[in-house]
């Protein structure tokens, strides 16, 4: 197994085991293997980020470490991972994923320099009634 796709397993694992304690109510816990899944899928994504010929794995990849890090409030990084991915040539449906990854952590902080406070599951609410 390569060592990306051992960084992966080992992410995905984490994720799963956060998710588990986050049902248990152990949310300290689910906090610490989310951002331990973060780090692990952070690492899956560098190693492939300059292989732009390795899609869709480059950008999958990418658009997981992204949500791990929104999950953990790393926006700054989830940009950055967002920006890298798309930087490539993502299929197209990965593409509107990653956009729609960038809007969501950006449409609250610029609504509020608008002095807009919406509360975003409220909207979504609104929209899918």
């Amino acid at each position: 197994m390569s060592q990306i796709q051992s960084l992966h397993q080992q992410a995905m694992d984490l994720a799963e085991a956060a998710a588990v304690a986050r049902l248990r109510g152990a949310l300290d816990e689910a906090a610490q293997f989310t951002h331990q899944a973060f780090e692990q899928e952070t690492q899956a994504a560098a190693l492939i980020a300059s292989s732009l010929d390795a899609e869709p794995t480059r950008s999958v990849l990418h658009r997981s470490a992204a949500s791990l890090a929104i999950e953990c409030g790393e926006i700054r990084t989830a940009e950055r991972l967002i920006a890298t991915a798309l930087s490539g040539n993502p299929p197209a449906e990965i593409a509107e994923e990653l956009k729609d990854l960038f809007i969501q952590i950006n449409l609250n902080q610029y609504l509020k320099r608008q002095g807009i406070h919406i509360d975003i599951n409220e909207l979504r609410g609104l929209v899918n009634q």
